[in-house]
């Protein structure tokens, strides 16, 4: 994980109240990069930047910031901690909404059950491999 990502991803877990060890896992397994844009997706999405957030996101955070989709989209793909500042509001409100931090890495993903449960799979496993959280059998 480079310094600036690191820097960001420290500053949005503070920021949003959110664990930073799952952000690391979350950009572990993203694995995406900034200026990135992948897709589309089967539902023509597009995933941006290192948490590869996805582009249905663009009209709420638009609203928000007072700026145009395009703009929103620029700043989301373009800049890393406006990217990682994004995927920690995104998994807060997952967590408000489920009182669950295992269920709000889950919905980071996908609320349909089959894909979120993988996905919260690969982002323990991560966490797990790269010694950002114990097993509860203290290894």
């Amino acid at each position: 994980m480079g310094k600036i990502i690191a820097a960001c991803l420290l500053l949005a877990a503070q920021t949003y109240s959110v664990p930073p060890a799952v952000l690391a896992g979350i950009y572990q397994v993203e694995g995406g990069q900034v200026g990135q844009e992948v897709g589309p997706n089967d539902n023509g999405s597009y995933d941006l930047g290192p948490m590869q957030i996805n582009t249905i996101w663009l009209p709420e955070l638009a609203g928000h910031w007072g700026v145009s989709e395009t703009t929103a989209r620029k700043w989301v793909r373009d800049d890393p901690c406006t990217n990682v500042g994004v995927a920690a509001w995104i998994l807060k409100t997952h967590m408000d909404e489920t009182n669950n931090l295992s269920q709000a890495i889950a919905h980071y993903h996908s609320k349909t059950p089959y894909y979120g449960s993988s996905y919260k799979k690969k982002v323990v496993a991560s966490m797990n491999r790269h010694g950002l959280v114990r097993m509860a059998d203290g290894r």
